[in-house]
């Protein structure tokens, strides 16, 4: 049953049709199909920490050049979100996320090829732009075909996989390296390309975005054609949607602009939300990007045991974005944050209480820390979109963000620095605890509460 869109009531009326969907095979397959895409780009991301080690060997690296390894993708990644979502919310979302992936399954076939360090940082910047596109896109998409009811679990449960395709990163790495070299591991992340052709065939553009930006016609096409999938999978007709809540007459479509976010209630919205994605990823990208080679440099373990090592800190993160998942619907989205934080705070300043004094510290307090600290960064994915309106979601995304990106180039710069300054282990894990405690503090006292509420409700 299809309703006819108007104008004046298009983006109402769109949101009232999707918010009486029952869950199908149609979510679940589009979910299935971005998160493919999103977890090869996870996997591309943290590879660079992995290879480290065998490319400071074969390519003679100092420090320098190794901290330049390091960050030059993530300030590519910075770029790539601050440019993406200003695209994505003006040419939609689907385009933007194929582009992305095309670019970044290309840069991984051609890293492979790198003798030199120029050329590989070269491509490595080109591929973080991409990474840093694709990732904040498919966030908004995904939050977009949500219904508000369970919407917590259902975007998360996409979302996990960027946290997988990291830990499976790893262990693909503690493995194909010892045996193979690092260059295979760049061809195995050059997969999603074809994920490029999934997307134009499967993926319809958001019908959201679409009535937001004034595309009625095409809104309701793309509309009627979700609602006879869904009916077809479900095999039933759909229930009517709820009446629609009185809209003003109909306005030109506005485009986003960066002023949107600072706009009434969008500000405090911002600072607060900016604040958390930059130190739950300095946090997350100071410990996991060294580890490798804390565990080489700092006890002398061999690159297989190092990388093994570290695996299991990505591991640990996997299971602290499955317990978000399951509980983010009931504790809310507060909760879920300052917890986290709070988590993460005190694992670290048990580890630098400690010393860090052997590997087996290292590794049990570094990976109850990630537990935390991912599972807050999973949520973020999930609650910047719904502070934000559609036609500005997309850019409140990504520019949360390049805060994330700004976090993940001045995590490991700092944990460098203190590192090659003879400051011991012990002070590098209190530094990052008494950031993540002032994360813990912001989330506690001024995150607004979203779960259970529409997208329209909570960011009008």
């Amino acid at each position: 049953m299809s309703i006819a869109a108007t104008p004046e009531v298009t983006q109402r009326d769109i949101a009232a049709r999707l918010e009486r969907l029952p869950m199908s095979r149609w979510q679940v397959s589009i979910r299935l199909i971005i998160g493919i895409v999103t977890f090869f780009e996870a996997f591309d991301q943290l590879l660079i920490a992995y290879t480290l080690p065998v490319i400071s060997r074969e390519w003679h690296l100092t420090t320098a050049s190794g901290t330049a390894t390091l960050t030059v993708g993530s300030i590519g990644m910075l770029l790539g979100a601050l440019a993406s979502g200003w695209a994505a919310d003006r040419i939609g979302r689907v385009k933007v996320i194929t582009l992305c992936v095309a670019v970044t399954a290309l840069c991984s076939l051609a890293m492979t090829l790198c003798t030199a360090l120029l050329p590989f940082l070269i491509l490595r910047f080109v591929q973080g732009l991409a990474i840093g596109g694709e990732v904040p896109t498919a966030a908004a998409y995904i939050a977009e075909i949500s219904r508000a009811r369970r919407r917590g679990r259902f975007v998360l449960m996409y979302e996990i996989v960027f946290p997988a395709g990291l830990a499976v990163g790893a262990l693909v790495a503690a493995w194909v390296i010892p045996h193979w070299g690092w260059r295979p591991l760049f061809a195995l992340a050059a997969i999603p390309g074809l994920a490029a052709v999934l997307l134009q065939l499967r993926i319809p553009e958001s019908p959201r975005w679409l009535a937001a930006h004034g595309h009625t016609e095409k809104a309701e096409q793309t509309m009627a054609l979700i609602e006879r999938r869904v009916e077809a999978s479900v095999g039933h007709p759909l229930p009517p949607p709820a009446e629609a809540t009185a809209a003003p007459a109909a306005v030109p479509a506005k485009r986003s602009s960066f002023r949107d976010l600072f706009a009434g209630r969008y500000r405090r919205r911002t600072l607060m939300v900016w604040t958390i994605w930059f130190v739950g990823y300095l946090a997350n990208y100071g410990i996991t990007s060294w580890l490798p080679t804390l565990y080489k440099g700092s006890f002398h373990l061999s690159i297989g045991q190092a990388l093994w090592y570290s695996t299991a800190t990505s591991v640990a993160g996997l299971v602290g974005c499955l317990i978000a998942a399951l509980v983010v619907d009931k504790l809310g989205r507060r909760v879920v944050l300052a917890a986290g934080l709070g988590g993460t705070t005190a694992m670290l300043i048990v580890l630098g209480a400690l010393g860090a004094g052997t590997p087996v510290q290292l590794l049990v307090w570094s990976s109850l820390a990630a537990m935390f600290n991912f599972a807050v960064n999973v949520c973020l994915y999930l609650y910047t979109p719904e502070l934000y309106p559609t036609r500005s979601r997309a850019l409140g995304v990504s520019l949360g963000g390049v805060m994330n990106r700004f976090g993940l180039i001045l995590g490991p710069i700092l944990v460098g620095a203190l590192y090659a300054g003879g400051s011991g282990l012990a002070s590098v894990f209190l530094v990052l605890g008494g950031i993540c405690l002032v994360g813990a503090l912001v989330a506690g006292f001024f995150a607004e509460e979203t779960k259970g509420r529409t997208l329209e409700e909570v960011s009008p």
